[in-house]
């Protein structure tokens, strides 16, 4: 049985995961990246009415020398050129003036940024998350969320992934040993 959302705007905040002009045109399932956009941004809308902390993070690099390369059977999901605009926060999200921005160098949000000192120095105790992809970036950040003793809520109808099975499996069976999962308007209800 669900316990009951609540979430106090003062100690909770929203950490949005590569929202991203070179992220959002991926084929992805089962939500496709338009709808997910549209449950982000109402998730950001709220979170700003609410004066809620909001963290849109991008995954970017100027030369790819601080990226991770390692060797590995399955070829990356991006490869090649990027464009000049991939790491922009896609318009319709942001950023806003109260947004901290957040880019990472590898799929976790935490390591090598200072996500974890914003979120402390807020006071911040909840962390609700979203984006793309389920299963790499939200997922590591989750993880490394967990490890820093942060209380979780994943917005499932906000957040995709390369194929229906991927988001699934860690939406089945990888949050639920971390935090709750919702759906984005029972969030927003809950945020008070």
């Amino acid at each position: 049985m669900a316990q009951t959302l609540q979430l106090d705007p003062k100690t909770t905040a929203l950490v949005v995961i590569d929202m991203q002009k070179g992220i959002v045109q991926l084929p992805c399932q089962p939500h496709s990246t338009e709808q997910v956009l549209q449950q982000t941004v109402k998730l950001a809308d709220a979170f700003r009415a609410a004066g809620a902390f909001v963290v849109l993070v991008n995954v970017g690099s100027r030369d790819g020398k601080d990226m991770l390369h390692p060797i590995t059977d399955a070829p990356p999901v991006v490869s090649g050129e990027r464009p000049k605009d991939y790491a922009q926060i896609v318009p319709a999200l942001g950023p806003k003036e109260t947004d901290h921005l957040v880019t990472k160098h590898q799929w976790g949000a935490f390591y090598g940024t200072d996500l974890d000192l914003q979120l402390r120095r807020r006071g911040i105790q909840t962390i609700v998350l979203c984006g793309i992809a389920t299963n790499i970036g939200v997922e590591t950040t989750a993880r490394e969320a967990f490890q820093h003793n942060y209380q979780q809520v994943f917005a499932e109808d906000a957040m995709t992934a390369l194929s229906a099975v991927e988001h699934e499996h860690t939406v089945k069976y990888i949050f639920p040993r971390m935090g709750r999962v919702r759906r984005t308007d029972e969030i927003i209800a809950a945020l008070k």
